[in-house]
Order: C-alpha cells, then structure tokens, then sequence
C-alpha cells in the first residue's frame, strides 16, 4: 500500500515539475529528502515550494507591466468649442409669423472636459497621444503613476494619423522604448495599458489588459482620419484607453491604442468586443520627427480630379474586365493630375504600391500624403499598365 502511494506521489511530482518547466523565470529549487529506513518515502521542503510558486507567478507579462507602468499617464483635457445659437425671442415662431424675420445666428464658446492616456517616450518629458484626445485641447494636465500633475504644451498634432506630441516641464522622467512594429507576430502576447473611464483620478496606477495580436497590417478609413496597417488586438480596450501603448512581452511599446469597436450606438461610452485597434509604432515615429520639425503636417493639397469606385455598370461603360479599383472621372485643366498625364477614365490600380482595390483604399493612400510631395500611381488604360507621377499641390 504504502509503495503504490509513493509511487502516486512521484507522479504527481513529475506532473508539477512539468508545469512548472513551462515558467522559465521561476528560479526555486525543490529539495527532496528521505527519512524513512526504506527510502522509498518523499517530502519537499514546504518553505522552497513557496519559493518556487512565488517565483512561477512572475512572467514574461509582469515583467514588461512592472517595467513598463511608471511611464503610463492619464491625460485630462479642457477643450474649447463653438456653437451657434439664436435669440429665443427673436427666434420663435410666432415672432416671425408678425413680423417676418429671424435673429442673425451667434455664436459662444463652451468648455468641453475629456480625458485619456498617454505614455512618456523621452526622459526630457515628451508624451505621445491620440491628437483625438488632446490635439486640440485649450489646456492639458498629465497625472503620473505617482500622483504628481504636469501641465503639458502642445509641441504638435496631426489629425489624419490621429497623432498628438506632448511636452511636460522636468527631467528624468520614467519612459518606455520603443519596440519594431514591422518584427510582431500574429498570436503573440501583447498589454493594453491606459486610463479608462478616467479611473486615474480614483487610483494612478494603470489599467492593464492582455491578449494577444489577432491581426496587423489592416488599414482603416474611420471618422476622416487614416489608420494605415493597423495592429489588431483582442485585449481589452475601453473609453479612455485611447493614447495608452501596446507593449510587447519585452517591455517595449509596438502601437499606440486607438480604436474599439462596440456594440454600443454610443462609442464614447462602450467597451471593447475584442476588437481594437493600435497605431504601429513604426508609423508614429515618421510622424514625430515631422511635428517636432515644424508642429504641424500640411496635408491640405490639390489634385484636381474626381473619382468614383468601380462597379458593373462602370466596367460595361469602359468594355473592362477589372471589377476592382477606383476610376477617374474628371479632370480639371492645368491640375496637377492633369501635368501627371493622367486621364478620365484610368483606372487606378496602386498608389505608392499599394493596392486599390475600393474607395476606401484609394483615401488611405491619397489623405496620408503630404503637400509638395510626389505620389506614384498606377492606372489601367485600355488594358496598358502605365506609372505616373502625381504632384500634391499645397493649398
């Protein structure tokens, strides 16, 4: 009896030293003494298995959480806003049928608080944000994991990236590194940190979520802004998360959190569905070193042409067997598309490579271009590939 216990016994150790293997930081040792005559009896140590559960809780994801977590900051912005209004008097109905004349509209100035996350990238003071979030904020504070509140100056925006570059006052502030966006994988561990709901003005410490990447390289044209190759997670994100890092299993941030998608008819106040989106850090970085050059990224230009999606009716009018593209329309004379040599009725196949393959795609491209730069584009013509290249004329 006593053998066939042992031997239940050594089974079950074998199975923990199984389960234990697959936490490689854990740095206890399980000591195994006899003290039976026999030697056929085992007892571990109960003071080094605690060691060793104590050690196997500690991971990979705590890790990066600790190391990462001091750099996470809640963002609470004031924002002024204009609405028009009209002499209530003046305005109403009756009043007019008498007299026969409405008020001129006028207009006031409201504040608007909202809040967010952010992350330190420099230990100068810089913070990295969505530019829905504080890109046009009147004043901004910055809450510290420690308690402390900075207010933070605007070094520059762009709204078709949704990136915003804050500035605090100081030195030696903790901050996260940047990690490779273009060397992630699907499947992998990522952490979704911020401030949802605002709970930094209840505890300062981060909201941390886990889940792994579900998909990268997705480009979205959402609410007038472009979020090319997007890195797609299912940990969960929620209001207010928006402007918080992704960080991988190394401690390092690959995107910044930006977009959920709900259930909710109201976004503003819904959760995630495991569906969420982040800014591939590789992507943010190009547009850093632009707003701290000159704050701001002129993306207002002119092409001069009109065009629509492809569809059946489109391909019979242009005897095309291409069902997939973006057609152009009109052109208007002396238009940069125009001096391109491009011409009604091409059909845009690729624009710096990319493919067009619907409306949508043809506005990622053309919107994350800037002004004064040159675009490549690719257009059918009668069944004739022919490459051109497309000025973006400054306005």
């Amino acid at each position: 009896m006593n053998n066939k216990i042992s031997k239940y016994f050594l089974l079950s150790l074998l199975l923990l030293g199984n389960a234990i293997s697959l936490f490689p930081q854990a740095k206890g040792i399980i000591y195994v003494e006899s003290k039976s005559s026999k030697g056929n009896e085992l007892e571990i140590r109960a003071d080094s298995l605690n060691d060793l559960l104590t050690h196997s809780r500690k991971n990979a994801v705590t890790d990066a959480v600790a190391k990462t977590s001091p750099a996470v900051v809640g963002i609470n912005v004031t924002e002024v806003r204009k609405v028009q209004y009209r002499d209530p008097i003046f305005d109403d109905p009756i009043f007019q049928r008498f007299f026969g004349f409405r008020s001129e509209p006028r207009y006031r100035n409201y504040e608007v608080q909202g809040l967010g996350s952010g992350f330190i990238i420099s230990p100068d003071g810089y913070i990295l944000t969505n530019h829905h979030v504080a890109g046009e904020a009147s004043k901004i504070v910055v809450t510290m994991t420690n308690g402390e509140k900075y207010d933070a100056e605007i070094i520059g925006s762009d709204r078709i990236t949704d990136v915003a570059l804050l500035k605090i006052k100081g030195e030696n502030f903790p901050y996260i590194k940047f990690g490779n966006s273009e060397d992630i994988m699907t499947g992998e561990w990522v952490i979704a940190m911020g401030n949802p709901f605002g709970l930094f003005n209840i505890n300062t410490k981060p909201t941390v979520t886990v889940g792994v990447i579900s998909n990268h390289g997705v480009s979205l044209f959402y609410d007038n802004k472009v979020y090319k190759d997007m890195i797609q997670t299912d940990a969960a994100i929620s209001s207010g998360n928006s402007g918080g890092p992704l960080i991988n299993a190394l401690g390092e941030v690959i995107g910044m959190n930006t977009v959920i998608f709900s259930t909710a008819q109201d976004q503003k106040g819904a959760g995630s569905i495991g569906i969420g989106f982040a800014i591939p850090i590789n992507r943010i970085k190009k547009v850093i070193d632009l707003l701290i050059k000159d704050k701001t990224i002129n993306r207002n230009f002119a092409l001069g042409m009109e065009v629509r999606e492809i569809d059946d009716r489109i391909a019979r009018y242009l005897s095309t067997n291409i069902k997939e593209g973006v057609v152009i329309f009109s052109i208007k004379r002396g238009s940069p598309a125009e001096d391109a040599g491009l011409e009604p009725g091409d059909i845009i196949v690729q624009l710096d490579g990319n493919p067009i393959m619907k409306l949508d795609d043809y506005f990622i491209n053309i919107y994350d271009g800037i002004a004064g730069q040159y675009i490549d584009v690719t257009v059918n013509r009668n069944g004739n590939k022919l490459n051109k290249k497309l000025y973006l004329k400054p306005i």
